[in-house]
């Protein structure tokens, strides 16, 4: 039996350090960044509609300008290398030919191996640069709209809309506020159709405390058609999406907040005997003869003691 050794790389630089462990794992995720490739064959529409993609991703982004001679649905370990070359979990990959043109793949990896993959069709296309319209900031997180049942009842569109979720996802925020969203995208389902648009959102002055919404256009305007898909098993995507137990929130039992944020709790505590409770020393609250008879006999009888 031959064995295969594995060789353990370890840095010489601190630059080097530095790296490798920014490619650790890690309970709380960096920004996933996505890898730009362009394929052997590629056609002006699919070679823009990526850098299109790129400036929708950006700065979340890596651009290769040279030509690769990948099939991906063929041999995915060209990929798969690019991508942990570069700490990519994310890829989009264009190409073209007479039986597939104008091509789009879109996909994602899991442990440095595939994990989802979908193919698409550019039907129709109108870039930003047609569009001469005032664009958004660089690196604005923006909000997503998904349109259509076919997202609910077509499996291959459910994974694909989780999938550009995942795509076009950013850092986590905790609060939104109303004037930082400049950015919609927005994709409808029409039965293997997706149709991508891109607005950026204006408020107007309405006489009141809400301003009124209007929406203009900015590109990218594409229609997708699905294609080919190379999806994971749903035991391996729910391996995927399994989050660490650290992470999980444990709920405490009897302590809440209210609306400033002021933590409150209830304290369960057993009954307080009344009798016992000692009062103001006062000359009308002091006990009689007989009451202190009383209470020395009964101390008498709780001891197993009998009276004479």
């Amino acid at each position: 039996m031959s064995s295969v050794m594995q060789r353990i790389v370890k840095p010489i630089t601190h630059k080097g350090k530095k790296a490798l462990v920014n490619r650790e794992p890690k309970l709380i995720e960096n920004t996933k960044q996505c890898l730009f490739i362009k394929g052997k064959n590629t056609s002006d529409i699919s070679r823009n509609c990526l850098r299109d993609l790129y400036q929708l991703k950006k700065p979340d982004g890596v651009q290769l300008n040279q030509k690769n001679d990948i099939l991906p649905f063929e041999n995915i370990t060209p990929l798969e290398g690019f991508t942990k070359k570069y700490n990519a979990s994310l890829f989009a990959f264009a190409s073209h030919n007479k039986k597939r043109p104008h091509n789009i793949v879109l996909g994602r990896m899991y442990d440095d191996t595939l994990l989802d993959m979908i193919e698409m069709g550019i039907e129709s296309y109108k870039g930003l640069s047609e569009f001469t319209s005032e664009k958004i900031s660089l690196g604005i997180k923006p909000c997503l709209l998904f349109a259509g049942p076919q997202f609910d009842q077509n499996s291959d569109l459910k994974r694909l809309q989780n999938l550009l979720v995942d795509f076009l996802q950013r850092e986590t925020v905790n609060a939104i506020r109303l004037q930082g969203l400049e950015h919609v995208i927005m994709f409808t389902a029409d039965e293997d159709k997706v149709y991508l648009r891109s607005y950026r959102v204006a408020l107007k002055k309405a006489g009141g405390k809400t301003p009124r919404v209007e929406l203009e256009e900015i590109g990218p305007s594409v229609d997708f058609k699905l294609r080919r898909t190379k999806l994971a098993s749903d035991d391996l995507f729910k391996l995927a999406c399994k989050r660490p137990k650290s992470l999980k929130v444990k709920k405490v039992k009897n302590v809440t907040h209210d609306a400033f944020g002021t933590k409150l709790g209830r304290i369960h505590m057993t009954r307080q005997d009344v009798n016992k409770l000692q009062t103001r020393k006062m000359k009308g609250l002091k006990k009689s003869i007989a009451e202190k008879k009383q209470e020395k006999s009964q101390r008498v009888v709780n001891k197993g003691g009998e009276k004479l």
